[in-house]
């Protein structure tokens, strides 16, 4: 009995990579998700060896796909009054399931860039938003993309 509530206890604390997730890269190690695992489980989207590229071929297709996600989320946080109020920047890392739907949303910005209030509520959208949203092109793998990203309003 105590080996089975072990082993019950053991897989429980196992992160669900399966969740949908939206938070910073620090907080997401701070919870036990790594990214080296999610690379180890997500593919590239774009690569520059094509044998290791989820969309190889499609590469304009997925690049206006990508841009309009980004659009469409800065529409979201329009649409729930989120303002910049500056340029600002930010890294993304971004992991997909096979049907489009976000798995994770890590992000990351400098230091001072954005005042903590401000990335605490873009962080509870962002959730928001990947719950409803889902990529239009769908993969027959996991898949992940990253980039730098500059908001403004």
């Amino acid at each position: 009995m105590k080996n089975a509530f072990f082993l019950i206890f053991f897989v429980a604390s196992i992160p669900d990579f399966a969740q949908q997730f939206a938070t910073t890269f620090q907080k997401a190690i701070d919870q036990g998700i790594f990214i080296e695992k999610l690379d180890s489980i997500y593919k590239p989207a774009l690569s520059s060896d094509s044998l290791k590229s989820v969309f190889a071929g499609k590469e304009k297709e997925f690049y206006e796909s990508y841009v309009s996600l980004l659009k469409e989320l800065g529409s979201f946080l329009k649409s729930n009054n989120y303002t910049w109020n500056k340029t600002t920047r930010c890294f993304n890392r971004i992991y997909l399931n096979n049907e489009g739907h976000i798995d994770y949303f890590l992000f990351n910005f400098k230091p001072g860039e954005l005042e903590p209030d401000k990335e605490q509520q873009f962080e509870k959208l962002l959730t928001k938003f990947i719950q409803m949203y889902r990529f239009p092109l769908k993969a027959d793998s996991k898949f992940a993309q990253c980039s730098p990203v500059t908001y403004s309003d």
